[in-house]
């Protein structure tokens, strides 16, 4: 299954850090990226927005939420899908991501929600 780093940051550290320095963050990321291309594991990669919605639907009930969450402390402000089935692969790439230094990296695999 493939693997995904999922960039989990804090709310509000994007408006914080302010534009040049959230330019030169950015930056850092694309090269991570090239890098991970280069590697011939990159399958996708996006940095996520601020702005969300949220969607339950329970006994033909649909719900729907505006963002942002008060409740939430964090958000997934981006993803890089890596083609390897190999998690030790994917944690080396984490560790080398950038996006470490000022939030967390998770791994997931990517795959059927029944395994």
């Amino acid at each position: 299954m493939p693997q995904m780093l999922l960039i989990v940051e804090p709310i509000g550290q994007r408006a914080e850090r302010g534009r040049v320095a959230g330019e030169a963050v950015y930056q850092q990321m694309l090269d991570f990226a090239a890098a991970m291309k280069d590697a011939g594991l990159l399958l996708a990669c996006n940095s996520l927005g601020t702005a969300a919605r949220r969607l339950t639907r329970r006994g033909g009930s649909t719900e729907v939420w505006d963002g942002p969450f008060a409740e939430a402390k964090e958000m997934v402000g981006g993803f890089f899908l890596l083609d390897t089935e190999d998690p030790a692969v994917a944690m080396a790439w984490a560790e080398r991501c950038p996006a470490a230094g000022w939030s967390t990296v998770e791994i997931r695999g990517v795959g059927p929600c029944y395994l």
